[in-house]
Protein backbone atom coordinates (compact mmCIF):
# COMPACT_ATOMS: atom_id res chain seq x y z
CA UNK A 1 0.00 0.00 0.00
CA UNK A 2 0.98 3.69 -0.72
CA UNK A 3 2.30 5.12 2.60
CA UNK A 4 1.51 8.25 1.68
CA UNK A 5 -2.21 6.27 2.01
CA UNK A 6 -1.22 4.94 5.59
CA UNK A 7 -2.15 6.50 8.70
CA UNK A 8 1.15 7.59 10.48
CA UNK A 9 2.25 5.51 13.22
CA UNK A 10 1.32 7.39 16.51
CA UNK A 11 4.21 7.43 19.00
CA UNK A 12 4.38 6.79 23.11
CA UNK A 13 5.34 9.20 25.15
CA UNK A 14 8.93 7.45 25.38
CA UNK A 15 9.37 7.53 21.95
CA UNK A 16 12.67 9.81 22.15
CA UNK A 17 13.77 7.96 24.92
CA UNK A 18 13.59 4.64 22.84
CA UNK A 19 15.44 6.61 20.44
CA UNK A 20 17.72 7.70 22.69
CA UNK A 21 18.60 4.05 24.12
CA UNK A 22 19.34 2.83 20.24
CA UNK A 23 16.21 0.98 20.05
CA UNK A 24 15.13 -0.74 16.65
CA UNK A 25 11.58 1.00 15.75
CA UNK A 26 8.87 -1.22 14.39
CA UNK A 27 5.18 -0.45 13.69
CA UNK A 28 2.85 -2.42 16.34
CA UNK A 29 -0.93 -2.30 16.32
CA UNK A 30 -0.71 1.31 14.57
CA UNK A 31 1.96 2.33 16.74
CA UNK A 32 6.06 2.83 16.44
CA UNK A 33 7.52 0.74 19.28
CA UNK A 34 10.99 -0.54 20.18
CA UNK A 35 11.66 -4.60 19.27
CA UNK A 36 14.80 -4.69 20.88
CA UNK A 37 17.21 -2.68 22.56
CA UNK A 38 20.42 -4.65 23.21
CA UNK A 39 19.30 -7.79 22.28
CA UNK A 40 16.06 -10.07 22.52
CA UNK A 41 18.11 -12.39 25.02
CA UNK A 42 19.80 -10.32 26.80
CA UNK A 43 16.51 -8.69 27.37
CA UNK A 44 14.95 -11.73 28.07
CA UNK A 45 17.15 -12.95 30.82
CA UNK A 46 17.82 -9.57 33.09
CA UNK A 47 13.78 -9.90 33.44
CA UNK A 48 14.29 -13.52 34.19
CA UNK A 49 17.45 -12.84 36.73
CA UNK A 50 17.36 -9.37 37.28
CA UNK A 51 14.76 -6.68 36.36
CA UNK A 52 13.48 -4.98 33.43
CA UNK A 53 11.25 -2.08 32.23
CA UNK A 54 8.98 -2.04 29.09
CA UNK A 55 7.16 0.77 27.55
CA UNK A 56 3.67 -0.80 27.64
CA UNK A 57 1.80 3.08 27.14
CA UNK A 58 0.45 1.97 23.73
CA UNK A 59 -2.42 0.36 25.43
CA UNK A 60 -5.47 1.68 26.07
CA UNK A 61 -7.24 3.00 29.40
CA UNK A 62 -10.67 3.30 29.71
CA UNK A 63 -12.79 5.01 32.89
CA UNK A 64 -15.67 3.27 33.82
CA UNK A 65 -18.01 5.33 36.57
CA UNK A 66 -21.41 5.77 38.24
CA UNK A 67 -24.26 4.04 40.34
CA UNK A 68 -24.18 1.39 37.32
CA UNK A 69 -20.61 1.01 36.81
CA UNK A 70 -20.76 -2.61 38.78
CA UNK A 71 -23.60 -3.82 36.15
CA UNK A 72 -22.73 -2.62 33.09
CA UNK A 73 -19.01 -4.09 33.96
CA UNK A 74 -20.79 -7.58 34.89
CA UNK A 75 -23.09 -7.56 31.95
CA UNK A 76 -19.74 -6.71 29.49
CA UNK A 77 -17.47 -9.27 30.73
CA UNK A 78 -17.08 -13.26 32.01
CA UNK A 79 -15.54 -12.71 35.35
CA UNK A 80 -17.64 -11.66 38.28
CA UNK A 81 -16.08 -7.99 38.98
CA UNK A 82 -18.40 -7.89 42.22
CA UNK A 83 -15.57 -9.64 43.79
CA UNK A 84 -13.11 -6.80 43.43
CA UNK A 85 -12.41 -4.32 45.97
CA UNK A 86 -11.19 -1.02 46.07
CA UNK A 87 -7.34 -1.55 45.47
CA UNK A 88 -7.37 -4.67 43.56
CA UNK A 89 -7.90 -5.91 39.68
CA UNK A 90 -8.88 -8.13 37.91
CA UNK A 91 -8.22 -10.44 34.55
CA UNK A 92 -11.24 -10.07 32.43
CA UNK A 93 -12.71 -10.82 28.71
CA UNK A 94 -14.82 -9.16 26.94
CA UNK A 95 -16.76 -11.66 24.82
CA UNK A 96 -18.79 -10.79 21.77
CA UNK A 97 -22.48 -11.27 20.57
CA UNK A 98 -21.88 -13.92 18.60
CA UNK A 99 -18.79 -15.86 20.31
CA UNK A 100 -15.30 -15.37 20.30
CA UNK A 101 -13.97 -12.55 22.50
CA UNK A 102 -13.82 -8.94 21.52
CA UNK A 103 -10.51 -8.55 23.80
CA UNK A 104 -8.77 -9.92 26.66
CA UNK A 105 -8.51 -7.30 29.26
CA UNK A 106 -7.40 -5.88 33.47
CA UNK A 107 -9.86 -4.02 35.31
CA UNK A 108 -8.94 -2.24 38.32
CA UNK A 109 -11.15 -0.91 41.32
CA UNK A 110 -10.61 2.70 41.93
CA UNK A 111 -13.16 3.23 44.34
CA UNK A 112 -16.71 1.85 44.72
CA UNK A 113 -18.75 2.84 41.68
CA UNK A 114 -15.74 3.62 40.20
CA UNK A 115 -13.05 1.54 37.31
CA UNK A 116 -10.15 1.74 35.35
CA UNK A 117 -9.51 -0.91 32.42
CA UNK A 118 -6.27 -1.55 30.30
CA UNK A 119 -7.35 -3.03 26.83
CA UNK A 120 -4.83 -4.08 24.33
CA UNK A 121 -3.62 -1.57 21.86
CA UNK A 122 -4.57 -2.42 18.75
CA UNK A 123 -8.42 -3.01 20.03
CA UNK A 124 -8.76 0.71 21.69
CA UNK A 125 -10.86 1.64 18.66
CA UNK A 126 -12.93 -1.76 18.80
CA UNK A 127 -13.12 -1.87 22.94
CA UNK A 128 -14.52 1.73 23.19
CA UNK A 129 -17.18 0.82 20.75
CA UNK A 130 -18.32 -2.27 21.51
CA UNK A 131 -18.49 -0.66 25.12
CA UNK A 132 -20.25 2.31 24.24
CA UNK A 133 -22.59 -0.16 22.35
CA UNK A 134 -23.70 -1.42 25.31
CA UNK A 135 -23.66 0.99 27.93
CA UNK A 136 -26.96 2.79 27.05
CA UNK A 137 -29.40 0.78 29.61
CA UNK A 138 -26.84 1.28 32.59
CA UNK A 139 -26.44 4.39 34.92
CA UNK A 140 -22.29 4.82 33.77
CA UNK A 141 -19.89 7.05 32.02
CA UNK A 142 -17.24 5.76 30.04
CA UNK A 143 -13.93 8.11 29.43
CA UNK A 144 -11.27 7.02 26.93
CA UNK A 145 -8.33 8.06 28.81
CA UNK A 146 -5.79 6.09 26.56
CA UNK A 147 -4.07 9.82 25.90
CA UNK A 148 -3.36 10.92 29.48
CA UNK A 149 -1.50 7.52 31.12
CA UNK A 150 2.14 6.52 30.45
CA UNK A 151 2.61 3.18 31.36
CA UNK A 152 5.50 1.46 32.31
CA UNK A 153 5.81 -2.41 32.74
CA UNK A 154 8.82 -2.86 35.48
CA UNK A 155 9.20 -6.74 35.75
CA UNK A 156 11.63 -9.25 37.23
CA UNK A 157 12.93 -10.86 40.42
CA UNK A 158 14.14 -7.52 41.34
CA UNK A 159 11.84 -5.60 40.75
CA UNK A 160 10.69 -4.67 44.02
CA UNK A 161 14.56 -4.45 45.49
CA UNK A 162 15.44 -1.83 42.68
CA UNK A 163 11.77 0.04 43.32
CA UNK A 164 11.61 0.26 47.47
CA UNK A 165 14.08 2.60 47.94
CA UNK A 166 12.26 5.38 45.76
CA UNK A 167 8.91 4.40 46.92
CA UNK A 168 6.76 5.70 50.13
CA UNK A 169 5.19 2.18 50.17
CA UNK A 170 5.76 -0.59 51.35
CA UNK A 171 5.88 -2.77 48.28
CA UNK A 172 6.68 -6.06 50.33
CA UNK A 173 2.86 -5.81 51.72
CA UNK A 174 1.54 -5.83 48.04
CA UNK A 175 0.24 -8.84 47.28
CA UNK A 176 -0.18 -10.17 43.40
CA UNK A 177 -3.25 -7.97 41.85
CA UNK A 178 -2.86 -5.09 43.88
CA UNK A 179 -3.80 -1.47 42.74
CA UNK A 180 -2.24 1.66 44.66
CA UNK A 181 -1.09 5.05 44.70
CA UNK A 182 2.25 5.91 45.60
CA UNK A 183 5.43 8.34 45.35
CA UNK A 184 7.88 6.73 42.48
CA UNK A 185 10.98 8.80 42.04
CA UNK A 186 8.87 11.79 43.75
CA UNK A 187 5.71 11.67 41.39
CA UNK A 188 2.43 10.51 42.19
CA UNK A 189 1.53 7.37 40.37
CA UNK A 190 -0.54 4.23 40.66
CA UNK A 191 0.98 0.80 41.25
CA UNK A 192 -0.31 -2.41 39.96
CA UNK A 193 1.23 -5.83 40.99
CA UNK A 194 0.33 -7.44 37.65
CA UNK A 195 2.58 -8.43 34.41
CA UNK A 196 2.49 -10.70 31.74
CA UNK A 197 5.89 -12.05 32.13
CA UNK A 198 5.97 -15.15 34.44
CA UNK A 199 7.63 -12.61 37.09
CA UNK A 200 7.01 -10.65 39.64
CA UNK A 201 6.47 -7.05 38.77
CA UNK A 202 4.66 -3.95 38.95
CA UNK A 203 2.90 -2.03 36.30
CA UNK A 204 3.52 1.67 36.76
CA UNK A 205 0.77 4.22 35.47
CA UNK A 206 1.81 7.61 35.11
CA UNK A 207 0.94 11.41 33.37
CA UNK A 208 2.13 10.85 30.29
CA UNK A 209 4.56 13.90 30.82
CA UNK A 210 6.07 12.71 33.35
CA UNK A 211 6.59 8.97 31.93
CA UNK A 212 9.81 10.27 30.23
CA UNK A 213 11.27 11.46 33.37
CA UNK A 214 10.49 8.20 35.57
CA UNK A 215 11.68 6.06 32.72
CA UNK A 216 14.80 7.39 32.88
CA UNK A 217 14.92 7.34 36.46
CA UNK A 218 14.17 3.69 36.37
CA UNK A 219 16.86 2.92 33.76
CA UNK A 220 19.47 4.50 36.22
CA UNK A 221 18.43 2.53 39.37
CA UNK A 222 19.40 -0.63 36.73
CA UNK A 223 16.67 -1.36 35.18
CA UNK A 224 17.12 -3.43 32.03
CA UNK A 225 14.95 -1.60 29.13
CA UNK A 226 13.12 -4.48 26.64
CA UNK A 227 11.25 -4.57 23.88
CA UNK A 228 8.23 -6.31 22.53
CA UNK A 229 10.75 -9.32 21.40
CA UNK A 230 11.45 -10.28 24.96
CA UNK A 231 7.74 -9.29 25.93
CA UNK A 232 6.88 -11.91 23.61
CA UNK A 233 9.23 -14.58 24.63
CA UNK A 234 8.88 -14.46 28.35
CA UNK A 235 4.87 -14.34 27.88
CA UNK A 236 5.00 -17.28 25.74
CA UNK A 237 7.27 -19.15 28.14
CA UNK A 238 4.73 -18.46 30.54
CA UNK A 239 1.86 -19.76 28.80
CA UNK A 240 0.20 -15.86 28.62
CA UNK A 241 -2.41 -16.17 25.20
CA UNK A 242 -1.94 -12.89 22.35
CA UNK A 243 -4.93 -11.42 21.43
CA UNK A 244 -4.90 -12.01 17.60
CA UNK A 245 -2.87 -15.60 18.37
CA UNK A 246 -4.60 -18.01 20.56
CA UNK A 247 -7.63 -15.75 21.18
CA UNK A 248 -9.87 -13.47 18.54
CA UNK A 249 -13.15 -12.68 17.83
CA UNK A 250 -13.39 -16.17 16.34
CA UNK A 251 -11.47 -18.45 18.07
CA UNK A 252 -13.28 -20.07 21.33
CA UNK A 253 -12.03 -18.86 24.55
CA UNK A 254 -12.03 -21.89 26.66
CA UNK A 255 -9.40 -23.32 23.98
CA UNK A 256 -7.72 -22.23 26.34
CA UNK A 257 -6.35 -23.34 29.96
CA UNK A 258 -8.61 -20.12 31.37
CA UNK A 259 -11.87 -21.16 31.74
CA UNK A 260 -11.49 -20.06 35.27
CA UNK A 261 -12.26 -16.09 33.77
CA UNK A 262 -15.38 -17.79 32.90
CA UNK A 263 -17.90 -17.38 36.02
CA UNK A 264 -21.57 -18.90 36.34
CA UNK A 265 -23.61 -15.12 35.36
CA UNK A 266 -25.68 -13.59 32.55
CA UNK A 267 -23.53 -11.96 29.90
CA UNK A 268 -23.20 -10.36 26.64
CA UNK A 269 -22.61 -13.93 24.28
CA UNK A 270 -23.21 -16.31 27.50
CA UNK A 271 -25.29 -18.78 25.61
CA UNK A 272 -22.05 -18.50 22.51
CA UNK A 273 -19.31 -19.22 25.13
CA UNK A 274 -21.07 -22.13 27.06
CA UNK A 275 -20.82 -24.49 24.17
CA UNK A 276 -18.00 -26.58 23.66
CA UNK A 277 -14.74 -25.56 21.85
CA UNK A 278 -13.80 -28.00 19.29
CA UNK A 279 -9.84 -26.94 19.51
CA UNK A 280 -7.79 -27.20 22.48
CA UNK A 281 -4.64 -24.77 22.81
CA UNK A 282 -1.71 -27.22 23.70
CA UNK A 283 2.29 -26.75 24.53
CA UNK A 284 4.91 -27.83 21.81
CA UNK A 285 8.77 -28.69 22.25
CA UNK A 286 10.70 -28.68 19.60
CA UNK A 287 14.74 -29.54 18.89
CA UNK A 288 15.79 -27.41 16.31
CA UNK A 289 13.70 -25.97 14.18
CA UNK A 290 11.70 -22.49 15.57
CA UNK A 291 7.89 -22.73 14.58
CA UNK A 292 5.98 -19.37 13.38
CA UNK A 293 2.28 -18.58 13.39
CA UNK A 294 0.16 -20.41 11.00
CA UNK A 295 2.57 -23.27 10.44
CA UNK A 296 0.80 -26.62 10.45
CA UNK A 297 0.36 -29.22 13.47
CA UNK A 298 0.07 -33.19 12.14
CA UNK A 299 -1.21 -36.09 13.91
CA UNK A 300 -0.05 -38.96 11.32
CA UNK A 301 0.06 -37.06 8.19
CA UNK A 302 -2.69 -35.64 8.87
CA UNK A 303 -3.55 -31.69 9.38
CA UNK A 304 -4.72 -31.20 13.08
CA UNK A 305 -4.15 -27.56 13.72
CA UNK A 306 -2.22 -24.61 13.75
CA UNK A 307 1.03 -22.84 15.29
CA UNK A 308 -0.87 -19.46 17.24
CA UNK A 309 2.51 -18.24 18.76
CA UNK A 310 6.35 -19.78 18.32
CA UNK A 311 9.82 -18.77 19.37
CA UNK A 312 12.78 -20.07 20.15
CA UNK A 313 12.74 -19.96 23.96
CA UNK A 314 16.12 -17.76 25.50
CA UNK A 315 15.49 -19.45 28.89
CA UNK A 316 15.32 -23.68 27.72
CA UNK A 317 17.34 -22.83 24.37
CA UNK A 318 15.01 -24.83 22.43
CA UNK A 319 12.13 -23.79 20.71
CA UNK A 320 8.55 -23.85 21.97
CA UNK A 321 5.53 -23.19 20.70
CA UNK A 322 1.26 -22.80 21.45
CA UNK A 323 -1.23 -24.79 18.91
CA UNK A 324 -4.84 -24.96 18.28
CA UNK A 325 -5.44 -28.42 17.59
CA UNK A 326 -8.52 -30.48 17.16
CA UNK A 327 -9.89 -31.49 20.41
CA UNK A 328 -9.93 -35.19 19.84
CA UNK A 329 -5.90 -35.16 18.89
CA UNK A 330 -5.18 -32.35 22.43
CA UNK A 331 -3.87 -35.21 24.12
CA UNK A 332 -1.77 -37.11 21.94
CA UNK A 333 1.69 -36.86 22.99
CA UNK A 334 3.66 -36.42 19.46
CA UNK A 335 3.02 -33.76 17.15
CA UNK A 336 4.77 -32.83 13.62
CA UNK A 337 4.48 -29.26 12.68
CA UNK A 338 5.61 -28.35 9.15
CA UNK A 339 7.81 -25.80 8.03
CA UNK A 340 8.61 -24.96 4.83
CA UNK A 341 7.32 -28.24 3.21
CA UNK A 342 9.10 -30.78 6.13
CA UNK A 343 7.60 -32.51 9.22
CA UNK A 344 9.72 -31.72 11.84
CA UNK A 345 8.60 -33.60 15.13
CA UNK A 346 6.95 -32.25 18.20
CA UNK A 347 6.65 -33.20 21.42
CA UNK A 348 3.21 -32.12 23.77
CA UNK A 349 3.92 -30.88 27.08
CA UNK A 350 2.28 -29.05 29.87
CA UNK A 351 1.51 -25.03 29.71
CA UNK A 352 2.93 -22.86 31.12
CA UNK A 353 6.45 -24.01 29.91
CA UNK A 354 7.47 -21.85 32.65
CA UNK A 355 6.74 -21.52 36.00
CA UNK A 356 8.97 -19.39 38.82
Amino acid sequence: MNQSLTEPLKRTPLHAAHLRAGARMVPFGGWDMPVQYAGVKAEHDAVRTAAGVFDVSHMGEFRVQGPGALAFLQHVTTNDVSKLKPGRAQYNWLPGVSGGLVDDIYIYMVAPDEYLTVVNASNIAKDWAHLNAHAGEFDVTLTDESDRWGLLAVQGPQTERLLQPHTDTDLSSKKKNAFFPAKLFGFDVMLARTGYTGEDGFEVFTDASEAETIWDKLLAVGFTPAGLGARDTLRLEAGFPLYGHEFSDTIHPLSSTYSWVVKDKTHVGHEHIRTAPTQTLIGLKLERVPVREGYPVKVGGEVVGHVTSGTSSPTFGHPIAMALVNAEHAEADLFDVEVRGKDHPATRVALPFYKR
